[in-house]
C-alpha cells in the first residue's frame, strides 16, 4: 500500500492566459497562479513545479495533481490566477493526505468536483 506522505507534485500551466488577450502585457494568470501558490502553506511532501503548457487552454489556468506510480492523477481547469491559490492548495492537501489519490467526492471543493478535466489511472493498477 502506498504511503500518504509520499512526494506528490502540483504542476501549475505558468502559460495559462485565462481568456486574457494576446496584446495585454504583464504576468499572466497562470503566473499569478504559480507565484501565489509559491506562498502558500503547502503539505511537506508537496513540490510546486510550474510547467509551459497542458494544451487545456479553453479551460482557464489548469494544474495536474500527480503522485507516483500508486496514486491517480487529476488535471483540473477554470482557475482564474492568484485569487484560486488558496483553493488550489486545499485541493492538493486534501490528495496528498491519501494513499491512492482518491479524495471522497463529498470532500472535494464544489470548483474541483466540476472542473475535473481528467483523471488518470495510477501506473500501478492493483489487481
Amino acid at each position: 500500500m502506498a504511503d500518504a506522505n509520499a512526494p506528490v507534485e502540483l504542476l501549475v500551466c505558468i502559460k495559462c492566459r485565462a481568456g486574457m488577450p494576446t496584446d495585454v502585457e504583464g504576468p499572466r494568470p497562470g503566473t499569478q497562479l504559480f507565484e501565489a501558490l509559491s506562498a502558500a502553506d503547502l503539505p511537506e511532501n508537496v513540490t510546486l513545479k510550474g510547467v509551459e503548457c497542458f494544451s487545456n487552454c479553453d479551460h482557464g489556468c489548469s494544474v495536474t495533481i500527480r503522485g507516483g506510480d500508486d496514486r491517480w492523477t487529476y488535471v483540473y481547469g477554470n482557475f482564474t490566477g492568484a485569487d484560486d491559490a488558496e483553493l488550489v492548495a486545499e485541493g492538493v492537501s486534501k490528495y496528498a493526505a491519501t494513499t491512492n489519490g482518491l479524495v471522497p467526492w463529498r470532500d472535494r471543493s464544489t470548483h474541483f468536483r466540476k472542473n475535473c478535466i481528467a483523471r488518470i489511472p495510477p501506473l500501478e493498477i492493483p489487481e
